[in-house]
């Protein structure tokens, strides 16, 4: 186990899960929605990527506010013939409250996936495809979190990226995987999830087969074992905040939930004990 390098995969995740938040706001729209162009003030959103990359802060004074901003900016003018109080020195950016927890909760939980990646995977060439693929399952799972969808711009080109990725590390002195279990892992629990998918489709989303493919991808570069481990606590972890959720009485037993975050934590646990396995 090397310090530096868990400190750096920590570094590198907390500054990948900054950019989450932004992403993830704009994704989260129903699917006959356009993406977010403003932010929840109002301000266009811009910067690099066409506005993609950037942290979750918007220019202050850049737009109109609107909502529950420009209410608290309307509540808060001065009585009429009362000479306003000196206004302070406008800030270059303010954080928008209306991004919401993830804000600060993604670059937290990325920095924690890379560094336990990098504690049990140590300096091997698969180490830098989980490393790359950890802030955009992330970013899944809170697009999941809000609006109960996986976008195919992400699911899609992460299952693509993920093999090509492992391919290429395939061919680096010291990996401990294999390429070919990789791609069978992929189309194994791809299938798996597309014949549940058909079995109760309220239950399953069409978005949860294709993240399995790019899971299965990646928990399959360890074998059958740890995909089948790495599956099986998705669904665990999945079952049990569903029976938490019916206990406090938040949801019913036909009650729509997110599975992709559950899916995601689960090949976390596989990769951890595949990575460890390996050694």
């Amino acid at each position: 186990m090397d310090p530096l390098l868990i400190a750096l995969a920590a570094l590198y995740g907390a500054a990948a899960g900054l950019l989450v938040p932004r992403a993830a706001y704009r994704l989260a729209v129903e699917p006959e929605e356009d993406r977010r162009t403003t932010c929840p003030r109002g301000h266009p959103i811009t910067g690099p990527a066409g506005g993609w990359l950037g942290l979750a802060r918007c220019p202050a004074g850049a737009g109109p506010l609107r909502g529950a901003e420009a209410a608290l900016a309307t509540a808060e003018r001065p009585p009429l013939g009362t000479a306003p109080a000196p206004a302070p020195p406008a800030p270059t950016s303010a954080v928008c409250r209306g991004y919401g927890p993830a804000r600060t909760a993604a670059p937290l939980v990325t920095a924690v996936a890379c560094a336990l990646l990098a504690a049990a995977a140590g300096p091997r060439p698969e180490l830098a495809v989980w490393l790359l693929l950890a802030p955009v399952a992330v970013l899944l799972a809170t697009v999941d979190a809000a609006v109960h969808r996986l976008p195919d711009v992400l699911t899609l080109p992460a299952a693509g990226a993920a093999a090509a990725l492992l391919g290429a590390a395939a061919l680096v002195p010291g990996h401990r995987g294999s390429w070919t279990g990789a791609l069978l892992g992929g189309l194994g629990l791809a299938a798996g999830y597309f014949v549940l998918f058909l079995i109760r489709p309220d239950g399953l989303g069409f978005g949860d087969v294709k993240l399995a493919l790019t899971l299965g991808v990646a928990l399959g570069w360890y074998g059958w074992g740890v995909l089948f481990l790495g599956a099986f606590a998705g669904f665990l972890l999945g079952s049990v905040y569903g029976i938490g959720m019916m206990i406090v009485r938040r949801a019913g037993r036909k009650s729509a939930m997110p599975f992709g975050p559950f899916m995601a934590l689960g090949a976390l646990l596989g990769l951890l004990l595949g990575g460890y396995g390996a050694s």
